[in-house]
């Protein structure tokens, strides 16, 4: 079975936030096809729409034998188990898992664009990024995700102290 590298972003910011993010590095290393390769630190960041929480956000290079959709249905899987409840767009959070990229896949369907559409707009997800993966080419913009993260305002994130 042929394995690609993917990458995805991992936020929460209600309930014990560091918790469930290391949890769900474990949860997702021991799901099958899917392999966790590295992660990065941990950032706090601002939140991105309704009045809401400090995010802790990060970011986590895969190793997977799923297709695209596939994936995603697992990724809204372990949401699921954390006790995610969607109830507003950009609303708060106890799990976030959001597919940015698929090797260097360009995708649209009703239920997943790859690569990630707004990935290269957000400093939360590339400043992480970029500490795993910063020579990654971001499909569409032929850019670096270094590169990607020079134009980034990235006043709202900060890395975690532990």
């Amino acid at each position: 079975m042929k394995l690609t590298k993917c990458a995805i972003a991992l936020g929460s910011n209600l309930g014990d936030s560091l918790a469930t993010l290391s949890s769900a590095i474990v949860t997702l290393n021991n799901t099958p096809e899917i392999a966790v390769k590295s992660h990065s630190s941990w950032y706090q960041t601002a939140p991105v729409g309704p009045p809401q929480p400090d995010y802790i956000n990060a970011c986590a290079i895969l190793e997977v034998s799923l297709q695209p959709e596939q994936l995603l249905a697992k990724l809204l899987e372990i949401e699921i188990k954390f006790n995610r409840v969607r109830r507003e767009k950009w609303g708060p959070r106890t799990l976030d898992l959001d597919l940015l990229l698929y090797d260097n896949l360009i995708l649209e369907t009703p239920t997943l664009t790859l690569p990630h559409p707004r990935m290269t707009e957000r400093a939360f997800v590339l400043v992480p990024l970029a500490e795993i993966a910063p020579d990654w080419v971001h499909p569409v913009t032929k850019s670096a995700i270094a590169q990607l993260l020079q134009t980034a305002d990235c006043s709202g994130v900060q890395k975690l102290q532990l």
